[in-house]
């Protein structure tokens, strides 16, 4: 068994030395903000894999459909290539794929990327047991320190992907920024699959954030705990409520914090003391739904042109395999 399975791409991540800029900029504004990439420490991303088998939440189900009924075709555009996963988890969707590469090639190289340590590690270490002609390891860090990390390692052509909906956690200026990297990371004749959480009625959305069992709520308020222990934090989770609500004009559902009474948070590790005033918010995530149409011409102003799309029956979710030119 290999012994390292992944590369560290930021050493400082999983201490306590973390800058936080981010988070003291977040907190010290108003509205108040926190960014999602804090919901994944191990136990948010145990949380998240949770929330993917809730009745409510269709994205994982539905895109794990597509997936498993087009991934031969995907494997069959594509022909034989290095496989890299952005926020690839515990890369359980992502097995249909492996499945349908193994079919074609005797050998292929897949590289997860993930800022979870603990979850990555274990699912490295599994998939390495069951694909045992693969070369498997994982990148242990952040979208933007992966995407750099791979510009200055090509080894072969690629297919990038970017599944699960999570491109709707970005506004609009940070998807562009985003699809430029993908654009630089890639080679002509690369491709990058996208999943893309597609518009629908309110109510399926709501329902799908606010689950009846609460594993959301407790996702969501988990980034408070998460942030304890990274920076030396004092946030007490009892004082917070979770709500989500989805933005018809925006087009995106809104993850929110509510502060329950008036109190001071203090995070000794940043040197900073905030204030929460009762019926305040900390908006922790976005998630836009997106319209296939409009998301092709975005990619395709990134070089990156459309080769086939696929959808569910119901037409929620969205796959779209483009390749830069």
């Amino acid at each position: 068994m290999i012994t390292q399975p992944l590369t560290v791409l930021d050493h400082h991540y999983e201490e306590l030395s973390d800058d936080g800029k981010d988070v003291i900029q977040g907190l010290s504004q108003t509205p108040k903000t926190l960014s999602p990439k804090y919901f994944y420490d191990d136990h948010g991303s145990l949380l998240f894999e949770k929330i993917c088998d809730l009745p409510e939440y269709y994205p994982t189900r539905t895109e794990a459909w597509i997936l498993n009924k087009y991934a031969d075709e995907i494997a069959e555009i594509t022909n034989c290539c290095e496989l890299i996963e952005l926020g690839s988890g515990s890369s359980t969707k992502t097995q249909a794929l492996l499945d349908a590469y193994q079919k074609i090639a005797n050998s292929c190289r897949y590289l997860p990327i993930d800022v979870s340590g603990g979850i990555l590690k274990t699912s490295v270490l599994q998939l390495q047991e069951k694909y045992p002609d693969f070369s498997i390891h994982g990148l242990l860090g952040t979208y933007e320190q992966a995407l750099v990390h791979l510009e200055s390692n090509y080894l072969q052509s690629r297919m990038l992907f970017f599944l699960g909906s999570s491109l709707g956690n970005f506004n609009q200026e940070e998807c562009d920024i985003f699809l430029n990297q993908i654009s630089r990371t890639l080679k002509t004749g690369d491709f990058f699959l996208l999943g893309v959480d597609l518009q629908k009625p309110k109510d399926i959305l709501e329902a799908a954030y606010n689950d009846s069992q609460e594993v959301t709520a407790a996702f969501n308020l988990n980034m408070l705990s998460h942030l304890n222990w990274r920076f030396q934090g004092n946030f007490d989770i009892n004082l917070f409520k979770h709500q989500a609500i989805y933005n018809q004009v925006d087009n995106q559902i809104e993850m929110y914090l509510h502060c329950q009474k008036d109190h001071w948070v203090s995070l000794e590790a940043l040197d900073l003391k905030v204030f929460f005033e009762v019926g305040e918010s900390i908006l922790t995530e976005i998630s836009r739904k997106f319209d296939l149409g409009t998301m092709e011409k975005q990619l395709q102003s990134k070089g990156l042109n459309t080769v086939k799309t696929w959808t569910d029956e119901q037409g929620w979710f969205g796959l779209i395999l483009c390749q830069l030119k």
